[in-house]
């Protein structure tokens, strides 16, 4: 009876070794979010989606099982924390332990500061920055007793680098930052096993730009150059495998870091001359046109917005950052290569066949010619 029992228990030991990742994807129905849940259905995760809009995410949930996946339908605003507990209740009661939980959930205003209202602020900052807090802590109070999971934080180069007319977006990108630093000192120093991780974007080509609140007169788009939502959704799949702090996407986004910490004086002024011009297209746009700041919009609009043509569908700069350490090792090893050699020929040494130089020819002829002398007259 013991040795059927150990069998059994070896056995379930081994069916939860084995089975697939359980996965929350916050903001899955469209853009960013909706791309990673593609990513992850291919593994055969089994994924949780969370957003406000049911068409959208009905029709995520239609990709994930045509993929081979299993997918629950959550409709949950993240700007309330009962909410997101609720989903993350219902996941682990149908799937089993979370064991990667996604934030992407957004929400923005553009605006000039001096001409967004209260709400506004507080909305974009519920969704934008609160939505990660309740995200991660719903996810921490099932991780951490396990001493297990990924957290990810799909973050921004906004977070480092805020730019004008988003005021309420860079300022909730920069507090998830801080909170995000803070959070990780912490599990470090409980010991945790529990991995945060964030992945700073790019501009993205993503629906948003058709339905972002907006008080300017052209159509908004994204900040050029622009990343397709499946070079984001790869980095956050590999993120989610692999123990990095943080993960950039795109050389724009590691540019827009730097330059902030050598020379945000003169981005101030760049930004103020270029900034307003970027985020618009020549297209006028109507005034009052349906956005999904305080609710979602009917329809499934998939993960790519109007910016497909000229849109990156690939990253050099990720690519390298995967590979980094073997890139590092490589260079190292031919750099050591390298100074061996020219040690090695700095070293050598002429040998007794070897042609000797002009002026030492010329002075081996003279003493030679004189020592020939001295013998004839000698």
């Amino acid at each position: 009876m013991d040795q059927e029992a150990a069998s059994a228990g070896k056995g379930m030991k081994q069916r939860r070794l084995h089975r697939p990742r359980v996965v929350v994807v916050t903001d899955a129905s469209a853009g960013v979010g909706r791309a990673t849940v593609r990513e992850f259905a291919r593994e055969g995760a089994w994924i949780g989606l969370v957003a406000r809009s049911r068409d959208g995410l009905e029709g995520a949930r239609k990709e994930v099982e045509a993929a081979g996946g299993r997918a629950l339908v959550l409709p949950t605003d993240v700007a309330y924390p009962e909410q997101v507990e609720e989903a993350a209740a219902t996941v682990e009661r149908r799937f089993g332990p979370i064991d990667v939980w996604v934030n992407n959930a957004m929400t923005s205003v553009l605006s000039p500061a001096m001409e967004m209202t209260a709400q506004e602020f507080q909305r974009v900052t519920d969704v934008t920055y609160l939505g990660y807090v309740y995200g991660t802590l719903a996810a921490l109070r099932r991780m951490v007793p396990r001493d297990a999971g990924v957290i990810v934080q799909v973050g921004s180069a906004l977070a480092y680098r805020s730019i004008p007319l988003q005021s309420a977006y860079c300022g909730a990108k920069h507090a998830v930052q801080g909170f995000v630093e803070s959070l990780r000192s912490e599990l470090l120093h409980d010991g945790s096993r529990v991995h945060i991780t964030t992945v700073q974007l790019p501009a993205v080509n993503t629906p948003q730009f058709g339905w972002i609140k907006s008080r300017l007169p052209c159509h908004p788009q994204p900040v050029p150059p622009i990343y397709q939502p499946e070079v984001i959704a790869r980095a956050i799949v590999w993120a989610s495998r692999h123990r990095r702090r943080e993960m950039c996407v795109g050389l724009p986004t590691v540019k827009a870091i730097l330059g902030d910490k050598f020379i945000p004086g003169l981005l101030d002024h760049y930004l103020a001359w270029k900034g307003y011009k970027a985020q618009q297209t020549t297209e006028p746009v109507a005034p009052h046109r349906p956005n999904n700041l305080f609710e979602p919009l009917p329809g499934d609009y998939g993960a790519h917005g109007r910016f497909d043509e000229g849109a990156y569908d690939f990253s050099l700069q990720f690519w390298v950052n995967q590979r980094r350490l073997w890139l590092g090792a490589a260079a190292l090893a031919a750099g050591g290569y390298l100074a061996r050699f020219v040690s090695a020929r700095r070293n050598e040494k002429p040998s007794e066949g070897e042609a000797v130089s002009p002026a030492a020819g010329a002075s081996g002829s003279v003493r030679a010619c004189a020592a020939h002398r001295a013998g004839i007259y000698a």
